[in-house]
């Protein structure tokens, strides 16, 4: 049996090839992360009568660079694994003691696969994958709209600080067509109320009219805002709420797939307290297949909310944090079902 770890890297990966009693079989080569890479990757190994029969591959998580060359080495037959980073250190701490050069890292890792002592990282089937993507590029985009809504937060505060006092919600319907249309307090004040009050029973469905105009220009009219560079402030609360409204229709998009998706992958998940179908889909999706966690503990310290214990001979550190060390995205989702959860049952509020 033949051990080739890879080290992962953005335009080149390293390899190398061990034996069966750990002997290097070549120097460590580098191909390029490309078609052309993979097929002198195979014409190299296949040099030394190395097939898909008689060996094992194995490269670190890291980043997201390894995952073409994984998917490419699973469709040709090979046995893959993708090893966690955190259990190859103490290997890679030894070895560098030897030796320092490129190969360091990929004769390290095929040391590992060699010795069975490594942490497989899990990689979901193909829909939870697809889930798993979606999940993670909506966690992105609604970070990237509270970014955009703290900048409005900012630039009203400078030219209307009386603002948020008018709104129970500033992003709502109404505040962001009324920002979109008259972004200064001047503009709110030169339209006549009875206008003014029209579109806001429009944009609110009837919850706001004319006593909501008034006390909008009236707030306009005694706002102590600056009265210098106001175009360019115009102009920046116009693109921010178009770029806010951007992201919140494309959240709403991903969303109705992401519920798709979960209801057909995984409905249960849904009927616990607090768990809607978006954070359903991040904690399913993150998650994987469960049965792989043996014990309770284990899911929880992939989750990085175990306790990080802090302890040197008789001291025990009473004042300790979780170890923050798994996957955040599931983390985060846990922490937002927990919090829906203690909102909607009291019992689980204590």
């Amino acid at each position: 049996m033949f051990y080739i770890g890879v080290d992962i890297a953005k335009n080149n990966h390293e390899a190398s090839i061990i034996d069966s009693d750990g002997k290097l079989v070549s120097e460590s080569f580098s191909f390029s992360n490309s078609i052309r890479g993979l097929e002198k990757f195979q014409k190299f190994i296949s040099s030394f009568s190395i097939d898909s029969n008689n060996c094992i591959i194995g490269m670190e998580a890291t980043g997201h660079y390894w995952l073409s060359l994984y998917s490419f080495l699973i469709d040709l037959g090979f046995s893959c694994i993708v090893i966690n980073p955190i259990q190859s250190d103490a290997f890679r701490k030894m070895y560098i003691r030897q030796t320092k050069n490129d190969s360091v890292d990929s004769f390290v890792i095929a040391q590992i696969l060699r010795f069975g002592e490594f942490s497989v990282s899990h990689f979901s089937d193909e829909d939870t994958f697809a889930l798993r993507n979606l999940s993670r590029f909506r966690f992105a985009l609604v970070d990237e709209a509270s970014d955009w809504k703290r900048k409005l937060v900012c630039i009203l505060d400078q030219v209307f600080p009386e603002y948020s006092s008018l709104f129970s919600n500033i992003y709502g319907v109404a505040s962001k067509e009324l920002l979109s249309k008259y972004p200064l307090p001047e503009d709110m004040i030169s339209i006549p109320a009875d206008e003014l009050a029209k579109m806001l029973s429009k944009c609110s469905k009837g919850r706001f009219g004319i006593d909501k105009a008034k006390e909008i220009q009236e707030k306009a009219s005694n706002s102590f805002g600056v009265k210098f560079a106001l175009k360019s402030f115009s102009f920046q609360i116009k693109q921010i709420i178009a770029q806010i409204s951007f992201l919140e229709d494309q959240i709403a998009d991903i969303e109705d797939e992401i519920s798709s998706m979960i209801n057909s992958l995984c409905p249960v998940i849904t009927s616990i307290t607090g768990i809607g179908d978006v954070l359903g889909a991040a904690i399913f999706s993150e998650i994987g297949d469960i049965s792989r966690f043996e014990r309770a503990n284990q899911l929880v310290a992939y989750a990085g909310l175990d306790v990080a214990v802090k302890q040197s001979g008789n001291f025990n550190a009473t004042d300790t944090k979780i170890s923050k060390r798994g996957s955040p995205y599931l983390r985060r989702a846990i922490w937002l079902a927990a919090s829906v959860a203690a909102f909607k049952d009291p019992a689980l509020s204590v």
